[in-house]
C-alpha cells in the first residue's frame, strides 16, 4: 500500500483529511489514483488506512478507515551533525540517514566547507531537506519524521551536545570497540569533503567527542554517515 505523509493530524476512523501541493500531484497525476483507491497516511505519530474520496490537480480529500500498527522507533536516539556539501550529496545524506533511523540532523557550517546559505536561500534549502526526510519516511516505513534543524556553526552545535556518546570520524582517529557500553543516545559529527580543520577536531575533543576511524580507507562526506549510523544501530539500536 502506498504511504503518504499528512501535515494534518490524524485522530480517528471517519475523519476527513485534505491534502494539497506536491503530494496531491503525485497521487493524481503520477499514480493516477481515483475515488475508492486506498493508501496509508501517517502524521509522524500514528498511521491509518485511508480511502480517496475525490481529487484534482490541487487538492485531494480522503477518509480515514482504520488505524494501522506503526513501526517502533529504534531504542537508540541519534543526532547527526553533517557539514553541508554541494550538489545533491546533502540530499543523499538526509535520505539515507532517515532510512537508518536518525532522529535529528543539523546541517553544519565548517571552516573547510564550501557552502554558505543565507536568508531565503537557507530557508528554502531547509524546507527542501525536510521534504527529503518525509519522502524517505514514506518509502522506508518510518512513522516519525526526523527533525531537520536549521544550519548552525559547528562550535554552536558542539556546545549543545549532551548525548551519552559523542563521536567524530577522522582518518587519524583511533579504532575503538564501543559496543560494550550501554548507550541510549549518540551524537555523530561528519566533516566536509576536505575534512575538519585541526582546530575543529580539537574543539570537538574538548566537547568530549571521540575521534574514530572506520578503517584504512578515507570515506567521502556522504558515505561516512551511512557507515557510521549503520554501526551505531548495530551496536545499540535495532539492527
Amino acid at each position: 500500500m502506498r504511504r503518504f505523509f499528512s501535515p494534518q493530524p490524524l485522530t480517528e476512523a471517519g475523519q476527513k483529511v485534505h491534502l494539497e501541493g506536491q503530494v496531491v500531484r503525485h497521487l493524481i497525476q503520477v499514480l493516477r489514483m481515483q475515488a475508492g483507491d486506498e493508501l496509508e497516511l501517517f502524521d509522524g505519530e500514528v498511521a491509518f488506512r485511508a480511502g480517496l474520496l475525490e481529487g484534482n490537480k490541487k487538492q485531494a480529500s480522503l477518509e480515514l478507515l482504520e488505524a494501522l500498527p506503526i513501526q517502533p522507533p529504534s531504542p537508540l536516539f541519534t543526532h547527526l551533525g553533517q557539514a553541508i556539501s554541494k550538489g545533491d550529496r546533502m540530499d543523499w545524506v538526509i535520505q539515507k540517514a532517515t532510512e537508518l533511523g536518525v532522529n535529528a540532523i543539523t546541517p553544519l557550517y565548517t571552516q573547510q566547507g564550501d557552502v554558505r546559505l543565507k536568508g531565503d536561500r537557507e530557508s528554502k534549502k531547509l524546507h527542501h531537506w525536510q521534504q527529503i526526510a518525509i519522502s524517505a519516511c514514506e518509502q522506508s516505513g518510518r512513522t516519525r519524521v526526523p527533525q531537520i534543524l536549521p544550519p548552525q556553526k559547528l562550535e554552536d552545535w558542539l556546545a549543545l551536545r549532551q548525548e551519552d556518546v559523542k563521536l567524530t570520524l577522522h582518518p587519524r582517529g583511533q579504532n575503538a570497540e564501543l559496543a560494550t557500553q550501554e548507550v541510549q543516545s549518540a551524537a555523530l559529527l561528519i566533516g566536509p569533503e576536505g575534512g575538519l580543520s585541526e582546530s575543529e577536531v580539537e574543539a570537538a575533543q574538548r566537547a568530549d567527542f571521540l575521534p574514530l576511524t572506520l578503517g584504512p580507507r578515507v570515506l567521502r562526506t556522504e558515505t561516512a554517515p551511512v557507515v557510521a549510523l549503520s554501526l551505531l544501530q548495530h551496536w545499540w539500536g535495532d539492527f
